[in-house]
């Protein structure tokens, strides 16, 4: 199960690639290099964050999407729409349009993905009490998370909890409605609509499980703009009611920081941004942090609201999602609404599929299969180690002199790629001039150093 390459989502277009190096800079597991003047990735090291996807000045690096058109291979097509979806629309679009207008669009069925919270977060509080061993529990909701654990902080994934996030199991739910409906299973299709590429990569791959019960993903953008164009195009007699919602509100938070920890007993922290949660990851890993039930951990600053592939402003979006969540709550004040009810007689396939296999490592750290042969290569990265100038400054094409020292043990790179390196070697006359040149060259491209000639060229025969 854990054998399997990671899918990515995120993809370099080399045709526009200038070879910035912005995105080798933010990338937090070091997965990409700068390689003839493009940008490189190395796929075991990736978590699909999106913190390349955000620097990108050309637009080089893209998030796969399945076609929109591949809904209607399906006779039922239902869209799995998270809430902050309807927490990117101005105030005065409702919920009950955004739902109609998808199935103006092409959709039979809208589901809204928080609605199985109502059940997990029952397993989850049994979860966190019956784990004493491995603690703080650590939750699986952020699908960048889980992969940034396995790279970057190995000895932490027995921390991961090992329950299905709510998407899955709404997925789960809804399918088996449609079925008890009658409905043929080969004739559901059910897609998300996904803020990040995280949560593509974790469809098309998941992690502990050998299969998706998803479709297809959709990306969140895309969404907004047809939905919104729609209901742009209505006149005033067209706008819908607003229906009241059976979910319960508190449930609606669950994918913002502190939506999760805030519903799980015992002493629970939420972290949200990649920046934090690495420095928090690191505090834990060291035991620097103790007597913590239960870890909420977002990539994302705010949790999914700051999403890559959202459109609207991240801080608006928590104000309407939170604002949502007020006026269900006045709207159900004198009748609480719970869906647990529609969820209890599916409450025996929930038990039997709402775990998932124990996450296993892939540290980016390992440098070969055979124990012996990785020790003796890590010997050879700290004598590297010890020649390079420690300054990280990425004219090699590695966003570090760790990563390149890596990089040379493993065969991929050479101590002369360093800039440092190459001018003590011309010193001594180990290099000659012309060919440190060429390497720089075959790092940036041979375009990053003659078009300024070429444009001094061209202002001469002007």
């Amino acid at each position: 199960m854990e054998s399997k390459k990671f899918h990515h989502a995120l993809k370099i277009l080399e045709d526009v690639c200038i070879g910035c190096s912005n995105c080798m800079r933010v990338c937090p597991t070091e997965a990409l290099r700068v390689r003839n003047g493009k940008a490189v990735l190395y796929d075991n090291r990736c978590i699909d964050c999106g913190e390349c996807f955000k620097v990108c000045p050309v637009n080089a690096i893209i998030i796969e999407q399945d076609d929109f058109n591949d809904i209607f291979n399906y006779k039922r097509r239902v869209a799995l729409v998270p809430a902050v979806l309807l927490g990117q629309f101005p105030t005065d679009v409702s919920p009950q349009e955004v739902y109609n207008t998808l199935i103006e669009l092409g959709f039979t069925d809208v589901f809204e993905v928080e609605s199985s919270v109502e059940v997990l977060k029952g397993f989850v509080n049994k979860y966190v009490s019956d784990n004493s061993k491995a603690k703080p529990v650590i939750s699986s909701f952020c699908p960048a998370v889980v992969r940034l654990i396995q790279v970057k902080f190995p000895a932490l994934v027995d921390n991961i909890m090992l329950l299905k996030p709510p998407l899955d199991l709404s997925a789960i739910c809804y399918k088996q409605m449609l079925i008890d409906e009658g409905v043929d299973e080969a004739d559901i299709g059910i897609f998300y609509i996904t803020p990040c590429a995280a949560k593509i990569a974790a469809i098309k791959s998941p992690v502990g499980d050998d299969y998706s019960e998803l479709n297809g993903v959709i990306n969140m953008d895309v969404i907004y703009n047809k939905v919104l164009r729609v209901i742009k195009q209505k006149t005033p007699d067209e706008v819908i009611t607003p229906k009241p919602c059976s979910i319960n509100p508190q449930n609606i938070l669950w994918s913002l920081t502190n939506g999760e920890a805030n519903q799980i007993e015992g002493r629970c922290l939420a972290v949200d941004s990649l920046h934090n949660v690495i420095d928090f990851l690191e505090r834990i890993e060291n035991d620097e942090i103790s007597y913590v039930d239960f870890l909420e951990i977002r990539t994302c600053d705010e949790g999914c609201a700051g999403g890559v592939l959202n459109s609207g402003n991240r801080f608006l979006t928590v104000e309407r999602v939170k604002n949502r969540v007020k006026n269900l709550s006045a709207l159900q004040a004198d009748s609480p609404a719970s869906n647990s009810e529609c969820f209890d007689k599916y409450m025996p396939i929930f038990e039997q599929k709402i775990a998932v296999e124990p996450v296993k490592p892939r540290n980016m750290l390992k440098l070969d299969e055979d124990m012996g042969k990785a020790m003796k290569k890590m010997e050879r990265v700290q004598r590297i180690m010890k020649f390079l100038p420690g300054i990280d400054c990425g004219s090699c094409g590695a966003p570090s002199c760790q990563a390149l020292a890596e990089d040379i043990v493993q065969g991929n790179a050479a101590i002369s790629h360093c800039i440092f390196i190459q001018r003590t070697m011309e010193q001594t006359r180990k290099l000659h001039p012309d060919h440190s040149f060429r390497i720089m060259e075959r790092i940036w491209g041979k375009d990053r150093f003659f078009k300024n000639s070429k444009k001094a060229k061209g202002r001469k025969k002007r």
